[in-house]
């Protein structure tokens, strides 16, 4: 994979686009880049694992359906972030022409990347970068939503047998919306932030 190449076909697609070979590198880009916003977060281990959220609620209003305070609830927290400025999350797969995947099983965060913010961030590793979008959808169902389902204790097909996805009618199921982001959407900036290292599912 080029990275010069990639950032070329994102870039085409309309997206502003930088390269961090380290994810301490990007976390210290976005805590400059992002200051006294209201900011929403996806359920992402790639953020978590940068520290991200920790860094921003220092000096900005921070709602994340994954760090709830004493008193509050999933639901209401993932509606107050459809209402923030700023919005991040990262994605299932992606393609080297530029596009991307997510998987939804609430649909809190694919709805949150759609609409509604002044800027929405994509922060990825290059583990998640696929050859093409058939490959990108692929790695979103058989790698990433089956490692998701058994991170949150579901019993799904894919989570127990831990190998692909089996297009399961389980009540746990998280495979329950699926979004492609062809071209960056208008009204909206958007940034597409790739780290150098493995990073999240």
């Amino acid at each position: 994979m080029n990275i010069s190449e990639l950032q070329t076909a994102f870039e085409k697609k309309g997206y502003q686009f930088h390269y961090f070979a380290q994810a301490a590198d990007a976390a210290s880009y976005l805590d400059h880049a992002i200051d006294r916003k209201t900011v929403g977060f996806g359920d992402s281990h790639t953020l978590y694992d940068m520290g991200l959220y920790e860094l921003l609620q220092k000096h900005n209003d921070v709602r994340s359906p994954m760090h709830l305070k004493e008193g509050e609830v999933f639901d209401e927290v993932a509606k107050d972030c459809i209402q923030t400025q700023i919005y991040l999350l990262s994605v299932n797969g992606a393609s080297e022409q530029g596009e991307m995947v997510n998987i939804d099983g609430h649909g809190n965060r694919v709805s949150c990347s759609l609409y509604g913010h002044e800027k929405v961030y994509f922060v990825f590793g290059t583990n998640k970068i696929a050859p093409n979008l058939e490959a990108a959808i692929w790695r979103a169902r058989n790698i990433a939503a089956p490692i998701n389902a058994k991170r949150l204790g579901y019993k799904t097909p894919c989570a127990v047998k831990g190998d692909r996805c089996y297009d399961c009618n389980s009540p746990d199921r998280i495979c329950n919306a699926m979004v492609l982001h062809l071209h960056k959407l208008s009204r909206c900036e958007v940034e597409v932030i790739v780290i150098g290292q493995e990073m999240g599912f």
